[in-house]
């Protein structure tokens, strides 16, 4: 970390006065993930909302692009998966908890299939991958199977704990980085 510290130090400028922004973005992350850890399903709900919106934006865009695109087939091609985009976006924004609930089954299946994946990889390639790649199959698996064997009640949850855990992480780091960049009395 004190590496990457030393290396922000860009084009001459100095960033490590600047350290306790990237502490206090930490410390705030942290901050919105334990409120998260407490409001799972809130926090699935608002995932799932801005799932949709994001869906709606790219959708919009897509089909703008559509109207650049010099060749036909390209035009219709842009201009059908723009309106599917939209189309996905505004079932999730209809029914939000529906479509936290139907994302969680996708991300069930999703880690089930990319275990086994991982588990064809390992012994396919056992000197090379060695049997970390195996044991992060068998994880992928027994989560995918968990998340489906409780389904569909995960579905109000697992999302928010995924993004919970996922902004918590870059709380500590973004914490540990402005700490690194520190300097020293």
């Amino acid at each position: 970390m004190a590496k990457v510290a030393a290396k922000l130090i860009i084009r001459g400028k100095n960033q490590a006065h600047h350290w306790w922004w990237f502490a206090l973005l930490g410390i705030v992350l942290i901050a919105g993930g334990a409120f998260m850890l407490g409001h799972l399903t809130a926090a699935t709900i608002v995932s799932a909302i801005f799932i949709g919106a994001a869906f709606l934006v790219l959708g919009a865009f897509q089909i703008v692009k559509a109207f650049n695109t010099r060749r036909w087939s390209g035009a219709l091609l842009n201009a059908g998966l723009g309106a599917l985009y939209v189309l996905a976006g505004a079932v999730l924004w209809a029914n939000p908890v529906a479509a936290a609930i139907s994302l969680t089954l996708l991300l069930a299946i999703m880690l089930v299939a990319s275990g086994l994946v991982r588990l064809w990889l390992a012994y396919s390639h056992w000197p090379v991958m060695g049997g970390l790649l195996a044991l992060s199959g068998v994880i992928a698996i027994l989560a995918g199977l968990v998340i489906f064997f409780g389904w569909p009640a995960t579905g109000l949850w697992v999302l928010g704990l995924v993004l919970a855990i996922d902004v918590l992480f870059q709380g500590f780091a973004w914490l540990m980085f402005g700490f690194a960049l520190r300097p020293k009395a």
